[in-house]
Protein backbone atom coordinates (compact mmCIF):
# COMPACT_ATOMS: atom_id res chain seq x y z
CA UNK A 1 0.00 0.00 0.00
CA UNK A 2 0.61 3.18 -0.76
CA UNK A 3 2.13 5.48 1.99
CA UNK A 4 0.36 8.85 2.99
CA UNK A 5 1.31 12.41 4.30
CA UNK A 6 -0.45 14.89 5.89
CA UNK A 7 0.37 18.10 5.76
CA UNK A 8 -3.46 19.02 7.21
CA UNK A 9 -3.86 21.92 4.45
CA UNK A 10 -7.54 20.05 2.79
CA UNK A 11 -11.11 21.47 4.25
CA UNK A 12 -13.27 19.66 6.15
CA UNK A 13 -15.23 15.89 4.03
CA UNK A 14 -18.07 18.22 3.55
CA UNK A 15 -18.54 20.62 0.78
CA UNK A 16 -17.87 24.08 1.54
CA UNK A 17 -21.13 25.92 0.66
CA UNK A 18 -19.91 29.44 0.58
CA UNK A 19 -18.51 31.34 -2.01
CA UNK A 20 -21.43 31.20 -4.12
CA UNK A 21 -20.90 32.41 -7.96
CA UNK A 22 -24.53 32.21 -9.54
CA UNK A 23 -26.86 33.30 -7.41
CA UNK A 24 -27.86 33.75 -3.73
CA UNK A 25 -28.15 31.49 -1.60
CA UNK A 26 -31.31 29.76 -0.21
CA UNK A 27 -32.65 26.34 -0.22
CA UNK A 28 -32.42 23.85 -2.99
CA UNK A 29 -34.34 23.24 -5.79
CA UNK A 30 -36.93 26.07 -4.77
CA UNK A 31 -39.31 28.18 -7.11
CA UNK A 32 -38.51 31.29 -7.61
CA UNK A 33 -40.57 34.33 -8.35
CA UNK A 34 -39.80 34.52 -11.82
CA UNK A 35 -40.43 30.86 -12.28
CA UNK A 36 -36.65 29.74 -12.91
CA UNK A 37 -36.07 26.55 -10.35
CA UNK A 38 -33.31 27.11 -8.12
CA UNK A 39 -30.63 24.18 -8.44
CA UNK A 40 -27.46 23.50 -6.95
CA UNK A 41 -24.72 22.17 -7.65
CA UNK A 42 -20.75 21.30 -6.80
CA UNK A 43 -18.08 21.97 -8.70
CA UNK A 44 -14.50 22.10 -8.53
CA UNK A 45 -13.00 25.60 -8.22
CA UNK A 46 -11.11 24.32 -11.68
CA UNK A 47 -10.91 25.69 -15.41
CA UNK A 48 -13.28 22.50 -16.50
CA UNK A 49 -16.25 24.05 -14.91
CA UNK A 50 -15.96 26.76 -17.25
CA UNK A 51 -18.34 25.15 -19.51
CA UNK A 52 -20.81 25.20 -16.04
CA UNK A 53 -20.26 28.91 -15.70
CA UNK A 54 -20.93 30.02 -19.00
CA UNK A 55 -23.56 27.40 -19.73
CA UNK A 56 -25.42 29.26 -17.20
CA UNK A 57 -24.74 33.02 -18.25
CA UNK A 58 -25.43 32.07 -21.99
CA UNK A 59 -28.99 31.27 -20.60
CA UNK A 60 -28.88 27.45 -21.50
CA UNK A 61 -30.13 26.43 -17.87
CA UNK A 62 -32.71 29.05 -17.87
CA UNK A 63 -34.08 28.16 -20.74
CA UNK A 64 -35.42 24.89 -19.00
CA UNK A 65 -36.72 26.73 -16.33
CA UNK A 66 -33.46 26.43 -14.10
CA UNK A 67 -31.58 29.20 -11.95
CA UNK A 68 -27.85 27.11 -10.83
CA UNK A 69 -25.84 28.05 -8.43
CA UNK A 70 -22.51 26.61 -8.77
CA UNK A 71 -20.47 25.73 -4.99
CA UNK A 72 -17.31 25.05 -4.33
CA UNK A 73 -15.90 21.45 -4.17
CA UNK A 74 -12.67 19.78 -2.64
CA UNK A 75 -13.82 17.21 -5.00
CA UNK A 76 -16.58 14.64 -6.17
CA UNK A 77 -15.94 12.79 -2.79
CA UNK A 78 -16.44 15.62 -0.55
CA UNK A 79 -19.42 16.72 -2.60
CA UNK A 80 -21.42 13.50 -1.62
CA UNK A 81 -22.28 13.83 2.29
CA UNK A 82 -24.09 17.38 0.94
CA UNK A 83 -25.98 15.48 -2.20
CA UNK A 84 -26.83 12.61 0.17
CA UNK A 85 -28.06 15.30 2.88
CA UNK A 86 -30.19 17.43 0.32
CA UNK A 87 -28.19 20.56 0.86
CA UNK A 88 -27.16 20.17 -3.15
CA UNK A 89 -29.07 18.58 -6.00
CA UNK A 90 -26.21 17.50 -8.64
CA UNK A 91 -22.60 17.53 -8.03
CA UNK A 92 -19.86 17.26 -10.78
CA UNK A 93 -16.65 15.33 -10.32
CA UNK A 94 -14.10 12.55 -10.30
CA UNK A 95 -15.34 9.02 -10.80
CA UNK A 96 -14.22 7.98 -7.47
CA UNK A 97 -16.74 9.44 -4.93
CA UNK A 98 -19.35 7.74 -7.48
CA UNK A 99 -17.54 4.17 -7.08
CA UNK A 100 -16.90 4.45 -3.56
CA UNK A 101 -21.19 5.52 -2.75
CA UNK A 102 -21.72 2.52 -5.02
CA UNK A 103 -19.62 0.10 -2.92
CA UNK A 104 -21.30 1.51 0.05
CA UNK A 105 -24.76 1.17 -1.46
CA UNK A 106 -25.68 4.94 -0.95
CA UNK A 107 -27.80 5.54 -3.94
CA UNK A 108 -25.54 7.87 -5.64
CA UNK A 109 -25.87 7.90 -9.63
CA UNK A 110 -23.58 9.01 -12.70
CA UNK A 111 -26.40 10.43 -15.06
CA UNK A 112 -23.96 12.06 -17.62
CA UNK A 113 -20.33 12.92 -18.00
CA UNK A 114 -19.00 15.82 -18.08
CA UNK A 115 -15.47 16.34 -19.64
CA UNK A 116 -12.45 13.71 -20.58
CA UNK A 117 -8.95 13.82 -21.12
CA UNK A 118 -7.32 13.65 -24.56
CA UNK A 119 -6.14 10.53 -26.17
CA UNK A 120 -3.12 12.61 -27.53
CA UNK A 121 -1.80 15.52 -27.78
CA UNK A 122 -1.52 17.98 -24.54
CA UNK A 123 -3.58 16.63 -22.05
CA UNK A 124 -5.41 18.56 -19.13
CA UNK A 125 -3.76 17.18 -16.16
CA UNK A 126 -0.17 16.63 -15.39
CA UNK A 127 2.34 15.46 -12.92
CA UNK A 128 4.78 18.58 -12.78
CA UNK A 129 8.09 18.45 -10.80
CA UNK A 130 9.98 20.72 -8.73
CA UNK A 131 12.73 21.80 -10.88
CA UNK A 132 14.87 21.46 -7.77
CA UNK A 133 13.91 17.90 -7.10
CA UNK A 134 15.58 15.94 -10.06
CA UNK A 135 12.72 14.14 -11.05
CA UNK A 136 12.30 14.06 -14.87
CA UNK A 137 10.02 10.28 -15.75
CA UNK A 138 7.54 8.95 -13.79
CA UNK A 139 10.00 6.12 -12.10
CA UNK A 140 11.80 8.88 -10.30
CA UNK A 141 8.37 9.66 -8.71
CA UNK A 142 9.34 6.30 -6.25
CA UNK A 143 10.21 7.52 -2.47
CA UNK A 144 8.85 11.25 -3.48
CA UNK A 145 6.21 12.88 -2.06
CA UNK A 146 3.61 14.11 -4.99
CA UNK A 147 0.67 16.10 -4.45
CA UNK A 148 -2.53 14.95 -5.59
CA UNK A 149 -5.98 17.43 -4.30
CA UNK A 150 -8.01 13.83 -3.39
CA UNK A 151 -5.64 10.69 -2.19
CA UNK A 152 -7.40 7.28 -3.72
CA UNK A 153 -8.86 9.07 -6.29
CA UNK A 154 -7.87 9.13 -10.25
CA UNK A 155 -4.74 11.12 -9.96
CA UNK A 156 -2.83 8.72 -7.24
CA UNK A 157 -4.22 5.35 -9.17
CA UNK A 158 -2.86 6.76 -12.90
CA UNK A 159 0.50 7.85 -11.66
CA UNK A 160 0.93 4.69 -9.74
CA UNK A 161 -0.09 3.02 -13.06
CA UNK A 162 2.50 5.48 -14.79
CA UNK A 163 5.30 4.42 -12.67
CA UNK A 164 5.27 0.97 -12.90
CA UNK A 165 4.88 1.49 -16.34
CA UNK A 166 8.12 2.96 -16.58
CA UNK A 167 9.93 0.34 -14.32
CA UNK A 168 9.84 2.46 -11.09
CA UNK A 169 7.60 0.86 -8.17
CA UNK A 170 4.45 3.05 -7.06
CA UNK A 171 4.34 1.38 -3.29
CA UNK A 172 7.23 3.48 -2.70
CA UNK A 173 5.45 6.69 -4.05
CA UNK A 174 4.48 9.26 -0.93
CA UNK A 175 1.39 11.04 -1.55
CA UNK A 176 0.05 14.21 -0.06
CA UNK A 177 -3.63 15.46 -0.19
CA UNK A 178 -3.20 19.50 -1.38
CA UNK A 179 -6.28 21.27 -2.71
CA UNK A 180 -5.16 22.60 -6.09
CA UNK A 181 -4.76 26.22 -5.32
CA UNK A 182 -2.07 25.11 -2.75
CA UNK A 183 -0.02 23.28 -4.87
CA UNK A 184 2.02 25.96 -6.30
CA UNK A 185 2.76 27.20 -3.45
CA UNK A 186 4.07 23.84 -1.32
CA UNK A 187 5.96 22.61 -4.62
CA UNK A 188 8.16 26.18 -4.13
CA UNK A 189 8.41 25.60 0.00
CA UNK A 190 9.62 22.16 -1.22
CA UNK A 191 6.95 20.55 1.26
CA UNK A 192 6.17 18.10 -1.82
CA UNK A 193 8.64 17.01 -4.93
CA UNK A 194 5.95 17.08 -7.36
CA UNK A 195 2.30 17.67 -7.95
CA UNK A 196 -0.38 16.62 -10.05
CA UNK A 197 -2.46 19.57 -11.16
CA UNK A 198 -4.85 20.45 -13.57
CA UNK A 199 -4.84 23.32 -15.93
CA UNK A 200 -4.04 26.27 -15.08
CA UNK A 201 -1.54 24.90 -13.11
CA UNK A 202 0.68 22.98 -15.30
CA UNK A 203 0.81 25.96 -17.35
CA UNK A 204 1.84 28.07 -14.69
CA UNK A 205 4.82 25.80 -13.42
CA UNK A 206 5.99 25.18 -16.06
CA UNK A 207 5.68 28.77 -16.85
CA UNK A 208 8.51 29.37 -13.65
CA UNK A 209 10.64 26.50 -14.62
CA UNK A 210 9.40 23.39 -13.22
CA UNK A 211 9.81 19.78 -15.11
CA UNK A 212 6.78 18.06 -16.87
CA UNK A 213 6.65 14.45 -15.83
CA UNK A 214 4.07 13.00 -17.06
CA UNK A 215 0.46 13.19 -18.31
CA UNK A 216 -0.66 9.53 -15.97
CA UNK A 217 -4.62 9.55 -18.00
CA UNK A 218 -2.78 9.56 -21.24
CA UNK A 219 -0.17 7.63 -20.12
CA UNK A 220 -2.71 4.99 -18.64
CA UNK A 221 -6.07 5.40 -20.17
CA UNK A 222 -5.28 7.53 -22.93
CA UNK A 223 -9.01 10.16 -22.84
CA UNK A 224 -10.28 8.65 -19.74
CA UNK A 225 -13.17 10.01 -18.13
CA UNK A 226 -12.27 12.84 -15.97
CA UNK A 227 -15.41 14.38 -14.41
CA UNK A 228 -18.56 12.68 -14.30
CA UNK A 229 -22.38 14.73 -13.29
CA UNK A 230 -24.22 12.98 -10.34
CA UNK A 231 -26.67 12.80 -8.34
CA UNK A 232 -28.85 10.03 -5.86
CA UNK A 233 -31.34 7.65 -7.40
CA UNK A 234 -33.86 8.94 -5.40
CA UNK A 235 -34.16 11.96 -6.66
CA UNK A 236 -33.80 10.45 -10.13
CA UNK A 237 -37.59 8.52 -9.20
CA UNK A 238 -38.95 11.16 -6.82
CA UNK A 239 -37.90 14.66 -8.70
CA UNK A 240 -37.58 12.68 -12.51
CA UNK A 241 -38.39 16.24 -13.82
CA UNK A 242 -35.91 17.35 -12.28
CA UNK A 243 -33.01 15.29 -13.41
CA UNK A 244 -34.55 15.40 -16.91
CA UNK A 245 -34.17 19.41 -17.07
CA UNK A 246 -31.17 19.87 -16.06
CA UNK A 247 -29.66 16.37 -18.01
CA UNK A 248 -30.88 18.22 -21.11
CA UNK A 249 -29.58 21.52 -20.25
CA UNK A 250 -26.64 20.14 -19.25
CA UNK A 251 -25.74 18.06 -22.66
CA UNK A 252 -26.43 21.39 -24.57
CA UNK A 253 -24.20 23.15 -22.01
CA UNK A 254 -21.16 20.84 -22.90
CA UNK A 255 -22.28 20.52 -26.98
CA UNK A 256 -22.10 24.66 -26.41
CA UNK A 257 -18.19 24.38 -24.97
CA UNK A 258 -16.86 21.90 -27.40
CA UNK A 259 -18.30 24.09 -29.87
CA UNK A 260 -15.10 26.34 -31.18
CA UNK A 261 -16.87 29.17 -32.12
CA UNK A 262 -17.57 29.96 -28.01
CA UNK A 263 -14.39 29.09 -26.85
CA UNK A 264 -14.05 32.79 -26.03
CA UNK A 265 -17.34 32.79 -23.94
CA UNK A 266 -15.72 29.88 -22.19
CA UNK A 267 -12.07 31.34 -21.59
CA UNK A 268 -14.26 34.68 -19.98
CA UNK A 269 -16.09 32.43 -17.78
CA UNK A 270 -12.50 31.32 -16.71
CA UNK A 271 -11.72 34.62 -16.25
CA UNK A 272 -14.73 35.93 -14.36
CA UNK A 273 -14.66 32.72 -11.91
CA UNK A 274 -10.96 31.67 -11.23
CA UNK A 275 -9.83 35.30 -11.36
CA UNK A 276 -6.76 34.53 -13.89
CA UNK A 277 -4.07 36.85 -15.64
CA UNK A 278 -6.09 36.92 -19.34
CA UNK A 279 -2.62 35.59 -21.22
CA UNK A 280 -3.34 32.20 -18.72
CA UNK A 281 -6.66 32.42 -19.38
CA UNK A 282 -6.46 32.33 -23.02
CA UNK A 283 -3.82 29.84 -23.17
CA UNK A 284 -4.87 26.98 -20.91
CA UNK A 285 -5.78 23.62 -22.42
CA UNK A 286 -9.43 23.04 -22.01
CA UNK A 287 -11.31 19.49 -21.86
CA UNK A 288 -12.80 16.91 -24.10
CA UNK A 289 -16.69 17.93 -23.35
CA UNK A 290 -19.08 15.52 -23.65
CA UNK A 291 -22.41 14.23 -21.64
CA UNK A 292 -21.93 10.66 -23.16
CA UNK A 293 -20.51 7.83 -20.65
CA UNK A 294 -17.54 6.36 -21.80
CA UNK A 295 -18.74 2.57 -19.42
CA UNK A 296 -15.07 1.14 -20.81
CA UNK A 297 -12.90 3.92 -19.39
CA UNK A 298 -14.80 3.77 -16.16
CA UNK A 299 -14.10 0.31 -16.07
CA UNK A 300 -10.93 0.30 -16.64
CA UNK A 301 -10.12 3.10 -14.08
CA UNK A 302 -12.03 0.79 -11.51
CA UNK A 303 -10.18 -2.00 -12.41
CA UNK A 304 -6.64 -0.22 -11.92
CA UNK A 305 -7.96 1.28 -8.38
CA UNK A 306 -8.82 -2.16 -7.12
CA UNK A 307 -5.34 -3.41 -8.55
CA UNK A 308 -3.81 -0.85 -6.30
CA UNK A 309 -5.58 -1.42 -3.58
CA UNK A 310 -7.27 1.66 -3.84
CA UNK A 311 -10.58 -0.16 -3.44
CA UNK A 312 -11.63 -2.85 -2.53
CA UNK A 313 -13.66 -4.68 -5.47
CA UNK A 314 -15.22 -3.24 -8.28
CA UNK A 315 -18.40 -0.99 -8.14
CA UNK A 316 -21.60 -2.11 -9.74
CA UNK A 317 -21.63 -0.13 -12.97
CA UNK A 318 -25.09 -1.44 -14.37
CA UNK A 319 -26.27 0.10 -11.07
CA UNK A 320 -24.57 3.44 -10.93
CA UNK A 321 -24.38 4.60 -14.29
CA UNK A 322 -27.93 5.83 -15.01
CA UNK A 323 -27.05 7.86 -18.43
CA UNK A 324 -29.92 10.19 -18.97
Amino acid sequence: MKKVMALGLIAAAAIALTGCTDSDASAPSEQTSGDLRKVRVAALPITETAALWGGIKAGLFAERGLQVEVLPAQGGAQAIPALLNGDIDFAIGQPFGAFRADLSNLGVVIIGNYASSYADGDDINAVVASAKSGIRRPADLAGRRVSVNSLGAAGDVTIMAAVERDGGDPSKIKFVEVAFPDAPAQLAAGNIDAAWVPEPFVTQLRSRGDTFVVAPYQAVVPGLTTLTTITTADRTEKDAKLVEDFSAAMKRTLEWAGDPANETAVRQAIKDNLQLPPPVADSVRLPAFGWQVDRSSLQRLAELAQKYQVLDRQPDLDRLVRQR
